[in-house]
């Protein structure tokens, strides 16, 4: 995907319907958003890896009134902060799927679906309860 800065291999990733992240190649640290250069320990140098959709719910909210590219959601829908036990808990959102309360802590699995944005299929995470 052409002209998306520091963070293209995770859309390219995502339209392939896959999971990738950035880690340190020097510390390991893995970091999100995508940087230039390593925060601890100054590296310029990252291994983009794929990671497991798999996470536990840290957050989450509520929307109630729909909004362009929302629609196919329903309305409501809940968003989730969900953090990557197997990223070093790094925090990525998505949309929860199916009905249900949802818990902070709660085990989550993922896959990425597309959501129509000014006639544009975006790829977005979309997250399900595991059992």
């Amino acid at each position: 995907m052409k002209g998306l800065g520091q963070d293209a291999r995770y859309w390219e990733a995502l339209s392939r319907g896959q999971l990738e992240l950035p880690r340190c190649a020097e510390c390991g640290r893995w970091r999100w958003p995508a940087p230039f250069r390593c925060g601890d320990c100054g590296s310029w140098s990252f291994d983009w890896q794929a990671v497991e959709m798999r996470g536990v719910i840290y957050s989450w909210t509520r929307t109630w009134h729909p909004f362009e590219g929302t629609e196919g959601f329903g309305s409501p829908f809940v968003t989730l902060s969900v953090a990557l036990p197997g990223a070093g808990d790094i925090r990525l959102m998505g949309v929860l799927e199916g009905k249900g309360e949802p818990a902070i802590g709660a085990p989550v699995t993922g896959h990425v679906a597309t959501a129509e944005v000014y006639g544009r299929a975006i790829p977005g995470l979309r997250w399900a309860v595991s059992a």
